[in-house]
């Protein structure tokens, strides 16, 4: 069975569109917008520039439906597991965490849980690497690296309100 074709094309000030044709010569496309949205696009199949039906979803339908489409055993949140059983994944800082406006170093993050937050997606900016100065904004995502039961420990520190 070939592999379905899948291409990207920059959408420079809205994001970026993925292409898809299935086995079957079907046509979709997916706009990820940069404000996190996502728009799916059908196109008809006996006119493949035709669109037949355009959903627009937001950034947690999005997260649903790719939940959906991911195997169960899988975490939404869940970037990425090695066989050393390390895990990545993405935490969200609350706009009423007690850590809102106040710096990295004062979480003693990778001291107390042995976890390391190795970047820090904020708004449509990633921000690699944040040092102990960097000071942390509700509505921050950190991408945090650790074994599973640091990156639980992780979650719990990170949601003190």
């Amino acid at each position: 069975m070939p592999a379905p074709r899948m291409s990207a094309t920059p959408l420079p000030g809205i994001g970026v569109k993925y292409d898809l044709t299935t086995r079957e010569h079907e046509h979709l496309s997916v706009i990820a917008h940069r404000d996190g949205a996502r728009t799916v696009n059908v196109y008809r199949s006996d006119d493949p520039d035709a669109c037949a039906r355009s959903l627009r979803l937001s950034t947690a339908e999005s997260a649903a439906l790719i939940d959906a489409l991911m195997p169960a055993h899988h975490s939404p949140n869940l970037l990425h597991t090695t066989d050393l059983g390390l895990v990545a994944e993405r935490i969200e800082l609350s706009s009423v965490s007690h850590w809102n406006g106040r710096l990295l170093g004062e979480t003693r993050m990778r001291t107390d849980t042995g976890a390391s937050i190795v970047a820090v997606l904020r708004r449509a900016e990633a921000i690699p690497s944040p040092a102990p100065d960097f000071r942390l904004a509700g509505g921050d995502t950190l991408i945090v690296i650790g074994t599973r039961e640091g990156i639980d420990a992780a979650a719990e520190i990170l949601g003190r309100e």
